[in-house]
């Protein structure tokens, strides 16, 4: 999982539970993206200063550009083996399928980048909207969906052609992506409005607002939907719920709520799910740790990680 803070990629063991590795990447490493063959991690970096929302970016430090990049991680050894061009700012990072190109959010040029990694060069830059957040790649190859938060949209891109198709309007602050199993519909999270929307992807046009539950007496706060992560099977689809401090599972058929997993830790957001489909790992920034939530009893280990955890993939070494 990367740790935005502490300029780490940490690796851990679900089955101790405990931290085996720290890789020290650089600064403010976010996304993350394995490579299709399993042997390489890719990881987002950034030198822009650290803000949230609302703040004065007068009163920031000035950006380190030369830390903007993607860092290359071999799984086997736990090594920074190489840092490809990222362009200005990457947040997160999509692979395509046949391992020969990344794309990548770039968030304050309002840019996707598409980057050629054996040529270790950014061969095409899309302008698509304002602060783009997450990028996935449609399982035809041919389509990259890029939320945008400022703009309320999902831009559709042609991967080949490096072109904008369409833009959806979605639900306020888009942030990740999930697709269904034969690729038909997309599912994009919707931070300020506890929303997930569901787009026709053929036709690139909204078809439905799944909303959220208001709070409950676990849980003070709304539910922010952040990350989302498909099962393998495609029957059910997992949200992180930020400030609501909650997993929500949803039926990727019937489109409709199904159970809520509370207190998994302070704003979750990075998600995803073991290779067996048992378990479920939430990253929790404020909280500084890994919820691991066995998804048949329920039950939840917490892993001290420190940093300042922000995305979270799950690996085999």
């Amino acid at each position: 999982m990367s740790a935005e803070q502490s300029g780490e990629v940490v690796v851990v063991d679900p089955e101790a539970a405990q931290v085996v590795q720290r890789i020290a990447v650089g600064k403010r490493p976010r996304g993350l993206t394995p490579s299709p063959d399993g042997k390489l991690l890719y990881v987002a970096k950034s030198g822009s200063p650290r803000a949230g929302p609302g703040v004065d970016e007068s009163k920031l430090p000035p950006p380190d550009r030369a830390a903007d990049g993607v860092g290359v991680i071999e799984l086997a050894s736990g090594n920074l083996v190489r840092t490809l061009p990222g362009g200005q700012d990457p947040e997160s990072v999509a692979i395509s399928g046949d391992g020969k190109a990344l794309f990548i959010a770039n968030e304050e040029t309002a840019e996707l980048s598409k980057l050629d990694i054996a040529g270790g060069a950014i061969s095409a830059r899309v302008k698509v909207g304002e602060q783009p957040e997450g990028v996935s790649v449609h399982p035809d190859g041919k389509l990259v969906y890029v939320t945008c938060e400022e703009d309320n949209e999902v831009v559709a891109v042609d991967a080949l052609q490096n072109s904008v198709l369409a833009r959806v309007a979605v639900g306020k602050r888009p942030r990740a992506i999930a697709w269904s199993r034969d690729g038909l519909l997309a599912f994009v999270t919707n931070e300020l409005d506890a929303s997930v929307s569901v787009v026709d992807t053929r036709r690139h046009q909204l078809l439905q607002q799944i909303v959220l539950p208001p709070p409950s007496a676990a849980n003070a706060q709304e539910h922010r939907p952040m990350g989302i992560v498909r099962s393998s099977d495609g029957a059910r689809l997992f949200v992180s719920t930020g400030r609501g401090g909650a997993i929500a599972e949803i039926s990727a058929e019937d489109r409709k709520l199904t159970r809520v997993i509370e207190s998994v830790g302070a704003r979750p957001w990075g998600i995803a799910l073991s290779a067996d489909g048992k378990r479920l790992y939430s990253a929790n920034g404020p909280s500084n740790d890994l919820t691991i939530i066995e998804l048949a009893s329920g039950a939840q280990k917490r892993v001290t990680i420190g940093g300042s955890p922000w995305g979270v993939v799950s690996v085999t070494r």
